[in-house]
Order: structure tokens, then sequence, then C-alpha cells
């Protein structure tokens, strides 16, 4: 008789592994015959096909006067991003204006002023626009490198800015 494993020249421990190892694989095999353990089945056609709502991009946030704060944000932060990005990123002004023409109400909004109180431009603008008692706060400037912005609570006082900011009067 032939045997796989030469057993006979092996010290007991090895003998013992060798044959924990066939009793395992011969468990596999069979596993693999009767359909047990095996890979699950491919899901069937209508399982794998994505819904037509899955697979149509988003489109691009869209002002919601009847939203939230927060449904709001996704445009704003495209707004404020996009001034960053051009030649006007240092004014007040120009994300006002960018935000009022995305159509956000001005009498809402807040701006800080463009210099500092010694004439530099100011480290950073901050800008926002009220929703009820929450607000969209931006900020920019070379003090953060990017546009920064998040929903806050409104201040008990009015408004969504500390301190003194620029008359919106254009």
């Amino acid at each position: 008789m032939v045997r796989p494993f030469p057993l006979a020249r092996t010290s007991p421990p090895a003998r013992a592994v060798a044959a924990v190892g066939g009793v395992t694989l011969t468990i596999l095999l069979l596993a693999a015959c009767s359909g047990d353990g095996g890979p699950s089945p491919a899901p069937s056609v209508s399982e794998a096909a994505p819904t037509p709502a899955a697979s149509t991009p988003p489109g691009p946030p869209k002002y919601d006067p009847r939203g939230t704060a927060a449904d709001n944000l996704p445009l704003f932060t495209q707004v404020a991003a996009q001034v960053w990005g051009s030649p006007q990123s240092g004014e007040g002004r120009a994300y006002v204006d960018a935000l009022a023409a995305a159509g956000f109400d001005k009498s809402d909004m807040q701006v800080s002023e463009d210099l500092s109180t010694i004439g530099n431009a100011a480290e950073a603008l901050q800008f926002s626009v009220q929703f009820g008692d929450e607000c969209l706060l931006g900020q920019a400037g070379p003090v953060t490198g990017r546009v920064v912005t998040t929903v806050g609570p409104a201040l008990a006082s009015g408004g969504c800015l500390l301190g003194e900011t620029r008359p919106i009067d254009w």
C-alpha cells in the first residue's frame, strides 16, 4: 500500500499535523462538492441593475427659499468658492453680489470690512446669510487660505456676525 505521506519516517507531532491537514482537506473538498460553503450565486439582473435615480448624477445646488440653512449650504459654499477663485477674492462686495445673484436675499446678509483698521487688506473676510434662527457663515482670506463655510445659530441680538459689519447699501 502506498501512503501519500511517509508517516512511518516522521515524528509523532508531524504525523498529527499531516493527519489533521488531510482531514481538513477532505472536509473542504466535500463541502465544495455539496455546494455548502462555496461561492454564492451571482445576483439576478434585477438585483444588480442600478435604479434610474441612483445612476443620475445630482444637479448643481439650487437656492431653496423655503429650505433651511443646511439645505442651502451647498449652494452657499459653491458660490463662495467661485468668488474665492476669482480676482475679487478679497472683496466682501463680490461675495454679497454673487450670493444675491444665486438667489440669496441681500437684506438677510452681513459682511465684514475689506480693510483692517490701519488700512491693510483684511486677513479674513466673513460673510453670512440668516435663515430664521440659523445662519450660513463663510470665511475666506489669507489666514485660512481657502473658503470655509458652516451653519451656525443666529445671534440672540440679531444677525449672524459678531462686531461691526459693513453696510450693504448697494
